[in-house]
C-alpha cells in the first residue's frame, strides 16, 4: 500500500537524473573538472529531491490521518447527538447493539438496553424491508401510543468470532401529530349523494288520492331517520334528495351496506312499495366534479335496473344493492326520438358498421340484421362485423348469407378494421363493455358510435357514445332494435330472415317468452310476425342434435344444489361448447326448488361461466365480482389461465358474499 501511494504522491524523475549522470560520464573524457562538478550537482538534486519528497509524503499522510479522525469523530457525534432517535440492532436475532437517548425516552427503558431484544421494546417490528434492501418501512410502527416513520439502512460487520454479522441502523421520525391531522383531514372530505324514488310514477299511479300523501310522508320519515346522523339531507324535487356528508359518514353509511335499500321496500301497501337508487360521488377535486360524479353515479345505478347504490370514485365504481326485479319503464316517445337519431346518423355517415359482442348469439345478430334492413332503407351499404368461425348462430348466418342482400356483408374485424375510413358509423348492439366487442380495435379506430344494449350496465362501459339506446328493462337487443324499426322501415321492407333472426334473440333472451316480458315483448313479437318471420322456423334454429343433448346433460349430472336452492355445475373436461353450457344452465332451471343456476367449464387455458336466474337471485351482481356481466337472470364471464376447480371456489364464495348482504 506505501509504494502504491508513494507511487501517487512523488513525481518520476528518476529517468532525469539518469540522463544528467550519463552526460556527466560523457563529459570526462573531455572535461574531467566540469564532469565532476555536474556529477556533484546531479548528486545533490537527487539528495534534495528525496529529503522533500519524504517531507511532502508526511505531511499528506498526517493531514489524512486528520481528516479520517475528525470524520470518525463527527461520525460518533452524528450517533449519539442525533436529533433523531436511532437504533442499532441484529436483524437475524433482534438483539439490540446500540440505542441514542432519545430512542430511550421514547422506548421508556433506562437501563440493560443491551439486554433486550427489539421485539421487547417494539412488537410486531417488521424487518423484512430491511433484508429486501429497502431505506424505509412500508408502514408505520406503533410505540408508546405514538407512531413513527423507520428509516434504515443494513450493513454487514465483522464479529468477535470473525463471522459476517448483519447490523441495521434505524431512524425513527414521530409522525403521531401529522397522522392524526392527515386522519381528520380524509374524514371531514366532502361527498355529494343524489338520491331518487325510481319507481315514484308508478307508484302515485296505484295508489289512491288518500294513499300518496301518506306514502311520501313515509318516505321522507325513512330517508331523514337514515340521514340523520349522515350529513345534511335536502329534497330537490318531489322524487329527489340531495345528501351532503363527510368521509367518516360515508365510511358509517358502507358498513351498514346502505340498510335505506331495504328501509324503503317496506313503504306503501301491499303490491305497491318504493325503491331507492342512490348515486355517490367521491375523491374528486371540487364540489362541481362531486355532484358530476354522484350524477354519473345515478345514471349507472338507473341503467342497471335500479334499487342500488352506485359509487363513483377516482379509478372506479362500487356497486351495494341491486336486488329488486326491474320494472319495465321505457315509453315509446324514446323509442321514436331514439330511431329519428339513430337515422340521421347513419344517414351522415360514410359508412355503417355493425358489431356485436365476441361470440356472437342469436341476440346479437339478430340485432345486427335489423339494423341492416334499416341501413339499406338509408340508401347504406351496412358491414356486419363478426366471427364466422366461432360464433352461437351459426343456423340463421347461413340463412342470412344465402341472401343476394348480404353478399359480402359480414367481415372479420381486421378487414373492417383495414377498410374503415373517416366519417364512418359503428353500432355496437348485444353488450356495453368495450372488452367484450368483436373488435376493440374497432372500437377505438371509430370516433362515432351508437350503443343499443339491454344488459345492466357494468364498472367499464363504452363513454363518449353519440348515441347510446340502454335499456336494462327490455328483454334483448332484438327487441330494442324492434322497437326502432317500426319508426325507420315499413313491415314490407323486412326480409323474411331478418325477421327471423330477431325473433329468434328475442325467443333465445326471453326462453321461449318465459322471463324477463313485458308488453313491448309481445308487441315486438307481433310486428315480427306481421313482417313474415315464421315462428315454426324459428323453433327449428334452436334444435340440437344428439352429441350436444348428451353433453348438456352430462353437465346436468355433475351438478350440486347449494344453499339448496342454487345449482353449481363444475366441469373439468375439457370440449365443452358454450351454447351447450348455456342450454344445460337454462335447463337446471327447470328442477324443482332451484332459484338460479351456474356452469363453470373449461375452454382451452381459460375457465367460462354461464348463469341464469328465475329473478330472485341476481346472477348479474354475482358474477360481476368475478369479472363477468350481463343482466339480473342472465349472465356470463371468463377467467384467463384457471382451472374450473379454482374459479368454482372462487364462484362458490361469491354466491356466498352475495346471500349475506
Amino acid at each position: 500500500m506505501n509504494k502504491k501511494f508513494s507511487r501517487l504522491l512523488e513525481p518520476n524523475l528518476k529517468l532525469y537524473f539518469l540522463c544528467m549522470l550519463l552526460f556527466s560520464a560523457a563529459a570526462v573524457p573531455f572535461k574531467p573538472m566540469l564532469a565532476a562538478v555536474e556529477a556533484a550537482a546531479t548528486a545533490a538534486l537527487y539528495l534534495y529531491f528525496r529529503s522533500s519528497a519524504q517531507k511532502r509524503k508526511q505531511g499528506i499522510l498526517q493531514y489524512i490521518n486528520n481528516l479520517t479522525g475528525s470524520v470518525d469523530a463527527a461520525s460518533k457525534s452524528t450517533l449519539i447527538n442525533s436529533p433523531l432517535p436511532i437504533m442499532v440492532f441484529r436483524p437475524d436475532t433482534g438483539e439490540v447493539i446500540w440505542s441514542n437517548e432519545d430512542f430511550l425516552q421514547l422506548a421508556g427503558v433506562r437501563e440493560h438496553v443491551f439486554e433486550i431484544k427489539v421485539e421487547d421494546t417494539v412488537p410486531d417490528f417488521p424487518v423484512e424491508w430491511l433484508l429486501e434492501g429497502k431505506q424505509e418501512c412500508p408502514e408505520r410502527v406503533a410505540m408508546n401510543s405514538r407512531r413513527f416513520r423507520v428509516y434504515g439502512s443494513l450493513v454487514r460487520a465483522k464479529g468477535r468470532d470473525g463471522a459476517q454479522n448483519l447490523v441495521a441502523t434505524t431512524y425513527w421520525v414521530d409522525t403521531t401529530e401529522y397522522d392524526a391531522m392527515r386522519e381528520r383531514f380524509e374524514e371531514s372530505r366532502p361527498i355529494v349523494a343524489i338520491l331518487t324514488v325510481d319507481n315514484y310514477e308508478d307508484l302515485m299511479k296505484v295508489s289512491g288520492e288518500a294513499q300518496r300523501s301518506a306514502i311520501q310522508a313515509q318516505i321522507d320519515e325513512k330517508l331523514s331517520r337514515w340521514a340523520v346522523d349522515s350529513g345534511l339531507l335536502v329534497k330537490t324535487n318531489r322524487d329527489r334528495y340531495l345528501l351532503l356528508m363527510e368521509e367518516k359518514d360515508y365510511a358509517r353509511l358502507v358498513a351498514d351496506k346502505f340498510s335505506v335499500l331495504d328501509a324503503m321496500r317496506e313503504v306503501g301497501g301491499e303490491g305497491a312499495h318504493p325503491t331507492l337508487s342512490i348515486g355517490v360521488g367521491k375523491d374528486a377535486e371540487g364540489m362541481a366534479e362531486l355532484y358530476k360524479n354522484a350524477a354519473l353515479s345515478l345514471e349507472m345505478a338507473l341503467s342497471r335496473g335500479g334499487d342500488q347504490a352506485v359509487v363513483r370514485g377516482k379509478l372506479d365504481f362500487e356497486f351495494y344493492g341491486g336486488r329488486a326485479k326491474s320494472t319495465e319503464k321505457r315509453t315509446k316517445v324514446k323509442s321514436r326520438v331514439m330511431a329519428n337519431a339513430l337515422g340521421e346518423l347513419m344517414d351522415d355517415a360514410r359508412q355503417v358498421y355493425i358489431m356485436g359482442h365476441n361470440f356472437a348469439d342469436m341476440d346479437a345478430v339478430g340485432a345486427a340484421a335489423g339494423l341492416c334492413c334499416a341501413a339499406r332503407k338509408l340508401g347504406k351499404q351496412p358491414q356486419v362485423v363478426i366471427d364466422l368461425n366461432h360464433n352461437a348462430a351459426g343456423e340463421i348466418l347461413k340463412k342470412l348469407r344465402a341472401r343476394p342482400e348480404y353478399a359480402g356483408v359480414f367481415i372479420g374485424g381486421n378487414e373492417a378494421l383495414l377498410r374503415m375510413q373517416p366519417g364512418a358509423l359503428l353500432i355496437v348492439v348485444d353488450t356495453n363493455r368495450p372488452d367484450f366487442v368483436e373488435s376493440p380495435s374497432l372500437l377505438e379506430s371509430c370516433n362515432r358510435v351508437a350503443v343499443i344494449d339491454h344488459h345492466r350496465r357494468a364498472a367499464s362501459y363504452i363513454e363518449n357514445a353519440a348515441l347510446n339506446f340502454h335499456e336494462p328493462y327490455a328483454s334483448s337487443a332484438s327487441e330494442l332494435v324492434t322497437e326502432l324499426l317500426q319508426y325507420l322501415v315499413e313491415p314490407s321492407d323486412l326480409l323474411g330472415e331478418e325477421a327471423e333472426a330477431l325473433l329468434a334473440g328475442i325467443v333465445l333472451d326471453t326462453k321461449h317468452f318465459t322471463m324477463r316480458t313485458g308488453g313491448r315483448t309481445f308487441e315486438a313479437a307481433a310486428f315480427l310476425r306481421r313482417a313474415g318471420a315464421d315462428t315454426s322456423d324459428v323453433q327449428k334454429l334452436f334444435q340440437n342434435d344428439l352429441d350436444e343433448m348428451v353433453s348438456r346433460y352430462d353437465i346436468i349430472r355433475q351438478a350440486e344444489l347449494y344453499h339448496g336452492d342454487i345449482a353449481v355445475s363444475v366441469v373439468e373436461a375439457d370440449g365443452v361448447e358454450r351454447v351447450t353450457a348455456a342450454q344445460a344452465a337454462d335447463e337446471l332451471l327447470t328442477l324443482k326448488g332451484v332459484q338460479a343456476s351456474f356452469v363453470v367449464y373449461r375452454s382451452g387455458t381459460d375457465v367460462l361461466m354461464s348463469a341464469r336466474s328465475l329473478g330472485d337471485i341476481n346472477v348479474q351482481v354475482i358474477l360481476e365480482t368475478l369479472g363477468g356481466g350481463g343482466n339480473s337472470t342472465t349472465a356470463g364471464g371468463r377467467i384467463e389461465n384457471a382451472d374450473p376447480e379454482t374459479v368454482g371456489a372462487q364462484l362458490r364464495d361469491a354466491i356466498d358474499a352475495y346471500l349475506e348482504k
